[in-house]
Formats: structure tokens, C-alpha cells, sequence
């Protein structure tokens, strides 16, 4: 998502010349694609799939859009399989329109996973429930901490549920570094991003996430808790932003990866 603007083949060879090894995917392009074409792609490359986003939205009252919900999740379950990629990010779903019970939506997405772990299972996949910062809670995701999100994924096995840190969404909640040490602890950690947090805010939010360095998030505090509680697995940065969109995908790819080196590293 990062470098939207280059076609999987152009982010495939981006990624060969600059050393990079792993690549998280939307379903998006990769529907565009062709699955198994876009695994083969990356495959080919020596480029690993490291999560698919996103699943979820699993919030639903309804009968019809709980079963909407949940054939959408084992088709997004089938392409993270299709492109070779063992952890599937679920973002949970806000509240349907009239609802104002944050803590219902949060049991009917408890609920839908629950259904979702043997079909995951089935095809080796692991679901990640991500929380997104509050401001989002409306309309896209009603689990707002990793507290939250610790607390539905402990419901199920851990090698079937998993949390994702997303230093865009937590970097303001000073409970979530004991919770994401409680989520090592417990084997729970599942995906690891990183966006910066900057001001001001853009109209809608969602294309705000600003390029490592460029705002108020301390990355390598972040990276030393991750390390602390076990977690060895990859790093994605994922930033939504028109700015970024607008140029060069390649030259977005390098300062990326130079971005990494200066703050993560």
C-alpha cells in the first residue's frame, strides 16, 4: 500500500533491486492479479508474502451480513493461502448504522472468528486482529487497544489468533507496552507495522500516515519492545498517503527503505 502507484511486477523488481525480502500485499491487486499468479510472481522473485490485508469488517446485526461477512473472510482466507502467506490482518468492523454498543460489535466479532479458526486452520493461516486507533472506532474498527485485541484473540489458540502492532494506532496508549509484552508472552504476536503519526491531520485520516521520521512516533522505543517480548518476525511499514502516491513508486520504495535503516534500525 505504501507504493500503491507500482503494479505488482514493478514492486516485485523494486524489491529485487533494493534488497528487500518480504512484501505485505492488499487483496486488491492481488484480486486484480490473479492469486496464484501474484504468488508465483513473488515466489519467483525470492520475495516472501508476509501477511495479507485485511479481512474482518465481522460487526454485522444481521443474519445476511454476518454470512456476507464471513464468505468474504474465507475468500480473503483462501487468496492469504493462494499467495503464500500464513497471517491474514483482520480489521474487526466499526458499528453498523444505529448500533451505539461498542462492546456488542466486539462479541459478535469474537463470534465470526470463532467460525473463521477452522477454516483458517484448514488452510495454515493465522488471523491477526489489528486495533486501529479510536478515531476510527465508528466506522472501521470498534477494537481500539491492544488490550482489546489481546483480549479476543486470547479466547482462541494462539497459533490460530494473533495480534498485530501498528505503531500508527498504539504510539498514544500507555497501556500497550505491557500488553504487547503480555502478547509475547503468550505467543501472540502476529505482525509488526510502522507509520509515523503527523500534524495536522488530514480531511478523512486515512491517508495521514506519514513517512518514517516524519512525525511524533519514536520507532526504534517500538522495535526495542518487539524485541523484548520475543518477537522475530517481519517488520512492514504501511503508510496511506496522497502525498506519496503522487511520485515516483520506485523512489518512494528506496526512501522507504533508507527510512527504515535511519529510525528502525
Amino acid at each position: 500500500m505504501t507504493v500503491r502507484q507500482l503494479s505488482l511486477p514493478e514492486l516485485a523488481d523494486g524489491c529485487r533491486r533494493l534488497g528487500v525480502t518480504g512484501v505485505g500485499l492488499w487483496r486488491e491487486p492481488v484480486r486484480a492479479y490473479g492469486v496464484a499468479a501474484a504468488g508465483a510472481l513473488l515466489r519467483d522473485a525470492g520475495i516472501a508474502v508476509t501477511s495479507l490485508c485485511r479481512g474482518g469488517f465481522l460487526t454485522a446485526g444481521d443474519r445476511a451480513g454476518r454470512r456476507r461477512a464471513l464468505d468474504d473472510n474465507r475468500a480473503a482466507l483462501d487468496e492469504a493461502a493462494g499467495v503464500g502467506t500464513d497471517t491474514l490482518v483482520l480489521v474487526c468492523g466499526g458499528l453498523p448504522p444505529g448500533d451505539r454498543d461498542p462492546a456488542g460489535a466486539r462479541e459478535r466479532i469474537a463470534d465470526a472468528i470463532g467460525e473463521l479458526v477452522p477454516y483458517a486452520a484448514e488452510r495454515a493461516v493465522r488471523l491477526a486482529v489489528e486495533p486501529l486507533h479510536p478515531m476510527y472506532a465508528a466506522d472501521r474498527c470498534v477494537v481500539s487497544t491492544l488490550g482489546q485485541a489481546l483480549e479476543l484473540a486470547g479466547r482462541f489458540p494462539a497459533e490460530r489468533v494473533g495480534v498485530v502492532v501498528d505503531t500508527y494506532h498504539v504510539w498514544w496508549d500507555d497501556t500497550a507496552p505491557a500488553a504487547l509484552a503480555a502478547a509475547g508472552a503468550a505467543g501472540r504476536l502476529a505482525a509488526f507495522q510502522l507509520a509515523d503519526w503527523v500534524t495536522p491531520l488530514p480531511r478523512g485520516v486515512l491517508d495521514g500516515r506519514g513517512q518514517l521520521g516524519d512525525g511524533s512516533v519514536e520507532f526504534r522505543y517500538w522495535r526495542r519492545l518487539m524485541d523484548a517480548a520475543g518477537y522475530t518476525g517481519p517488520i512492514e511499514v504501511e503508510l496511506f498517503n496522497d502525498g506519496l502516491w503522487v511520485r515516483d513508486g520506485f523512489e518512494v520504495l528506496r526512501e522507504t527503505v533508507a527510512r527504515f535503516h535511519a529510525h528502525v534500525l
